[in-house]
């Protein structure tokens, strides 16, 4: 049986109310607004499994940087799409799209509910509405255009994506070669911007209903928390946490070190700047982040928002009020049912 915290929301079972085994719960919003502590939350209430939605968390090894909830604090609560790559491995959206959908059908055939926790846009959409196939790799042009970075910096494919992709461009780090140089090349090859294919595309959820909700707080809020986060990852470990994977093998290139949080650290060890001015870099950078987040999902359809920390018990009860009457109007039963263990 699971181990409820002190402030868990009170459960589907006591409260008579039927698990939904037929929609899936997202919690979605910026860095740092609490999601994991509100999904855990959700999970408890309606006997779920946490799939996360996070394309950093994927990579084993990486930890105090990506904010990977600890496994004691995990309340034995099934946490899916959680270090399923090694950092060598490039781990793209479509493959997240497939793990994710099997891993929800799978949790709905053990009757539980789905619980999608994450900010990644990207991965969302990709899951829920799905990805275009896309042109094949073009070596020649993927060349040029790494070339065109070396010669004047990454941020200036960030420039060119923007110019003719800017959803894309709202979406993918400034530093983030590998898939501005796919944005730019599906561009040149098709003519469309990368988004624009995004509506001739199936999700492999099929029809499944996705009940989602976004958590927000004002800017200097957020900013605040952002700071104490930051502080926190240092305090618990971070360089040495870096130290370690670089001393283990994985490579300075590979694909979780071009990450925020990861790829300052890389520079702080590198003696680019010093610890107190890469804690104020990483605090910025993710603001921006937060801020890029804001505008991705502000665009995605039937998103509910709520306002405040997650793991604030007045916004787990408002949110467990929206669950609760969303499931409703699905045809989700009232009844007494005892929790699964």
């Amino acid at each position: 049986m699971r181990a409820s915290g002190p402030d868990a929301v009170t459960s589907a079972a006591a409260m008579g109310v039927e698990r939904p085994r037929h929609a899936v719960l997202a919690v979605l919003g910026p860095t740092a607004t609490g999601k994991s502590a509100l999904g855990l939350a959700l999970a408890d209430r309606y006997d779920g499994e946490i799939v996360s939605c996070d394309s950093a968390a994927v990579y084993r090894g990486f930890d105090i940087g990506t904010d990977k909830v600890p496994l004691p604090e995990r309340r034995g609560i099934p946490h899916h799409l959680v270090d399923v790559a090694d950092p060598g491995e490039v781990y793209t959206a479509a493959r997240y799209a497939g793990d994710a959908s099997a891993a929800i059908f799978a949790i709905r055939g053990r009757g539980r509910v789905p619980i999608l926790v994450g900010g990644t846009g990207f991965y969302y959409r990709a899951l829920t509405r799905g990805l275009f196939p896309g042109p094949g790799r073009d070596r020649g042009l993927r060349a040029r255009l790494r070339r065109i970075a070396e010669r004047r910096g990454v941020a200036f494919l960030h420039r060119m994506v923007r110019r003719v992709d800017p959803a894309s461009a709202a979406r993918i780090l400034p530093g983030d070669r590998m898939r501005l140089v796919r944005a730019l090349e599906v561009y040149f090859l098709t003519g469309r911007p990368l988004t624009s294919h995004f509506a001739e595309t199936e999700s492999p959820l099929g029809e499944m209903p996705v009940v989602a909700l976004g958590v927000r707080m004002p800017g200097e809020d957020l900013l605040l928390r952002i700071a104490r986060r930051v502080d926190a990852q240092f305090e618990g470990g971070l360089l040495g946490e870096v130290r370690g994977l670089l001393a283990s093998g994985v490579n300075e290139d590979a694909q979780p070190f071009r990450g925020l949080v990861y790829r300052q650290v890389l520079e702080l060890l590198h003696g680019v700047r010093s610890e107190a001015a890469t804690r104020e870099l990483i605090v910025r950078e993710n603001r921006r982040y937060a801020r890029r987040q804001l505008i991705w999902f502000r665009k995605e359809p039937n998103l509910v928002w709520f306002e405040g920390p997650g793991e604030s018990p007045g916004t787990i009860a408002k949110v467990a009020e929206f669950c609760d009457a969303r499931l409703a109007d699905r045809g989700v039963r009232r009844a007494g049912e005892g929790r699964r263990s």
